[in-house]
């Protein structure tokens, strides 16, 4: 398999801006062990560490003092600064969600939550970096060729013709190869974490893609499931 594709979450530059200092160490010790390269900042010096370097991911604190976090959201996204943003909060308030979401935020998570969720949260944020993209033009898999640029896949050599959903799809377990992707984890990258219909649509659109991809679509040899986990590519 020839995927030309690399991670932006390896070695990715973390910008924690947490109000609470405990908070703050820890967060940056758990993406630290992670192999994430973070920097601890203030309401005073974030600004100032914005203009200096560039940020894959920005970890904001709802409640930091004398910097308010949506004011700094909307600032960045006018000024088209493209660092991922994870808005922290103590409380669950769903308009501070929805707002946060409105001026820039890529997603919300409430306070207290586990280390393994943070982290897989913030990886999930950073493979749909604009950067965390193919080196090439183009991911090719046994019979199969996916060109980014024009939101099209092959199969030896003929147009699949896509919907949205099932390029989508492929596109995410060609770059994840071997990796097992729960219906959850695949609603989240697909449809979004907002979503709220019926989470067996993931298993409509699975069958559906494997009606173009497979030469048994009831004997998969590309796009397996993993009973009692998921979904698995090659």
């Amino acid at each position: 398999m020839t995927t030309n594709f690399f991670d932006i979450s390896d070695n990715a530059r973390v910008l924690v801006l947490e109000e609470n200092i405990a908070t703050q160490d820890s967060l940056c010790n758990v993406l630290n062990d992670e192999g994430f390269l973070t920097t601890a900042a203030n309401a005073k010096n974030a600004r100032d560490l914005l203009k200096q370097e560039v940020y894959e991911l920005i970890i904001l604190d709802r409640k930091l003092k004398g910097l308010n976090c949506f004011d700094l959201c909307r600032e960045l996204r006018m000024k088209n600064i493209q660092s991922i943003i994870l808005i922290i909060n103590d409380e669950n308030v769903e308009s501070d969600c929805v707002l946060g979401l409105e001026v820039g935020a890529d997603d919300y998570l409430v306070k207290p939550f586990g280390n393994r969720e943070f982290v897989a949260r913030c990886r999930a944020m950073l493979r749909r970096h604009p950067l965390s993209r193919s080196l090439l033009d183009k991911f090719e898999c046994c019979d199969l060729e996916l060109i980014p640029e024009e939101c099209r896949a092959t199969r030896g050599g003929k147009d699949l013709k896509l919907s949205p959903k099932e390029y989508k799809l492929l596109e995410l377990f060609i770059q994840n190869p071997k990796r097992v992707w729960s219906r959850d984890d695949l609603i989240d990258q697909i449809w979004g974490i907002n979503y709220i219909g019926d989470r067996k649509t993931v298993d409509v659109h699975i069958r559906w893609l494997r009606e173009k991809i497979e030469a048994n679509p009831s004997d998969p040899t590309k796009l397996s499931t993993v009973r009692g986990f998921g979904y698995r590519f090659c």
